[in-house]
């Protein structure tokens, strides 16, 4: 057989077959990347009470307080440092308390949080910087990272005369803003809960 001879109607052949299995097919999209699905537990509160610690606040019934007993190998500057921690959703809100004994002091804490918070522009897409006053006269700040960043909330309260405490929250994961998005917008409100109902002793 001379293949040559019948190369047009060869041709017309792949071309039928090409249109039979192509033209009437949908296109196969890439599917879009997923994450698994994360049960968030009940919200409800509970007092805050630690030892040593001169304050009170709401934190969540499915939280725990464990208190910190080394700072990088090293003691704490004081008995009052302590991490929220939320071991289903893989979260922790480390807080830090320091009393103030000084004008000094306080200007350093104050320029300290803000240079902590500012660490994160690197990788952070924008940062939100809103100020937090209370109605039991506690006030201090917010800072709300977007991107991945290590830390997408970090806080600090004070009386500016007496008390200090600087707070962030941290996930045991790689930062993945799309995948922890649902997390961290449900940690969000406990940190309000937490801002909105401290005062100091």
């Amino acid at each position: 057989m001379n293949f040559f001879a019948h190369r047009p109607l060869f041709s017309f052949l792949v071309w039928i077959i090409f249109c039979g299995t192509s033209c009437d097919s949908t296109p196969t999209l890439p599917k879009p990347r997923a994450y698994p699905k994360v049960d968030l537990p009940q919200k409800s509160y509970q007092d805050f009470e630690l030892e040593h610690c001169p304050m009170d606040f709401r934190y969540p019934t499915y939280a725990q307080i464990i208190k910190d007993e080394l700072f990088f190998d090293e003691s704490l500057e004081n008995d009052c440092w302590f991490d929220i921690s939320v071991p289903k959703l893989g979260a922790k809100i480390h807080c830090s308390y320091y009393p103030i004994n000084s004008t000094y002091e306080y200007d350093k804490l104050l320029d300290d949080a803000f240079k902590l918070a500012g660490k994160h522009t690197i990788k952070a897409d924008y940062i939100d910087e809103i100020p937090i006053r209370n109605k039991y006269g506690t006030s201090g700040f917010l800072f709300a990272l977007s991107g991945p960043v290590a830390s997408p909330y970090q806080f600090f309260l004070t009386d500016t005369t007496q008390h200090f405490i600087r707070g962030a929250l941290y996930f045991h994961t790689q930062s993945r803003p799309d995948s922890l998005a649902p997390v961290i917008e449900f940690m969000s409100e406990d940190i309000d809960s937490l801002l909105m109902s401290f005062s100091w002793k």
